[in-house]
């Protein structure tokens, strides 16, 4: 069975799809596609902690789903900009997690993980599957990976 690790840009899944279509990413419908004759050895949702009881109703979905929610707290600078991105800690999980799986996906638009799809693809030898949202997914991304799957209706809410 070929086994597979699941990566999610929460902050940037919730930001491009509803930017694009006014809806919601369907991570179960996902979870269905992206698990099929598959042994899942790690799925990961990363997000940003504000701390409201909407938020947390989310994340305890998502666990309901089978991911691993990975928080990180949401900072306020003086200036009053803010700061809170998962891109290290995806980077770090994906590459401890490539020699562990045939397969990795990544859930994200950011043209900064084009080097991190490239290496998976040609240090450890696997496939690379980003799902993102066509018109706000990153060329650079789309080209480094084995496949890109399109976010659109048959994965949103609604």
């Amino acid at each position: 069975m070929t086994r597979v690790a699941i990566f999610v840009d929460t902050q940037n899944v919730y930001y491009t799809v509803r930017e694009a279509y006014g809806k919601h990413f369907d991570y179960r419908r996902f979870w269905a596609k992206v698990t099929a004759n598959r042994e899942v050895v790690a799925a990961r949702c990363y997000a940003i902690d504000k701390g409201d009881a909407k938020q947390r109703e989310f994340q305890n979905i998502l666990r309901s789903i089978g991911f691993d929610v990975r928080l990180k707290p949401f900072i306020q600078r003086a200036d009053g900009s803010a700061k809170g991105d998962w891109d290290v800690g995806i980077t770090l999980d994906a590459i401890e997690y490539a020699e562990k799986a045939d397969v990795v996906v990544l859930v994200s638009g950011d043209g900064d993980f084009d080097l991190l799809a490239q290496k998976i693809r040609e240090v450890h030898g696997k496939r690379v599957e980003v799902y993102g949202v066509p018109q706000l997914t990153a060329a650079s991304l789309i080209n480094a990976a084995s496949e890109f799957i399109p976010i659109e209706r048959d994965l949103l809410l609604g």
